[in-house]
């Protein structure tokens, strides 16, 4: 096999198509931020209301709601895994960051679980950034980058307010950092097609 010499050209045009390739796929995934944004929305804004207007000690129940989300998340994932044929770079690294944020959601879970829920809103705000950040950059797609700096603007604002008003925070905070930018992603991926 010879070796094939790349100009500078052609070089920016295989990384440029590498992520145009990672774009359409993750758009076509954005089937994940729109799931898991109004499941995050529903059950805050849920929980809110139960806690605040019901005064209901049950308010906490209404997070069971991601089981639904982790038994759907897994079926496409497992239905999308056998159709996609070839991961690039960016693919790969795309999927590790979101593992790595999973397994923190998971541990954040469980640390909270044992030392109180006030302050999980705060944190859960802070991945949310830095999952739609990075996603972002590595995408070119800048509406994920603004959702992530909102969302870490209202992790900032939520240290200066109470639990009640966190939940709502926390439901703005998934509204700008995973719902908008996953039906601007879908969009997108529908011109693209």
């Amino acid at each position: 096999m010879e070796e094939e010499n790349f100009s500078p050209e052609k070089s920016l045009l295989v990384i440029q198509s590498m992520i145009d390739k990672s774009k359409a796929s993750v758009a076509d995934n954005s089937f994940y931020f729109l799931l898991w944004g109004w499941l995050v929305f529903l059950a805050s804004v849920g929980q809110f209301v139960l806690k605040v207007i019901f005064d209901s000690r049950w308010h906490p129940i209404v997070w069971s709601i991601n089981i639904v989300g982790i038994v759907v998340s897994v079926y496409h994932g497992i239905k999308e895994g056998k159709k996609r044929r070839v991961k690039n770079y960016i693919d790969e690294s795309l999927d590790y960051l979101w593992i790595a944020i999973v397994i923190a959601y998971i541990l954040f879970g469980f640390a909270f679980a044992k030392i109180g829920w006030e302050n999980c809103y705060t944190f859960y705000m802070l991945l949310y950034g830095i999952g739609c950040f990075v996603t972002g950059r590595l995408l070119k797609f800048s509406p994920l980058v603004w959702g992530a700096i909102a969302s870490w603007v209202l992790s900032l604002v939520s240290t200066f307010t109470n639990t009640d008003i966190n939940i709502l925070i926390c439901a703005a905070a998934i509204l700008v950092s995973y719902i908008i930018p996953g039906y601007l992603l879908r969009k997108k991926y529908k011109e693209q097609l």
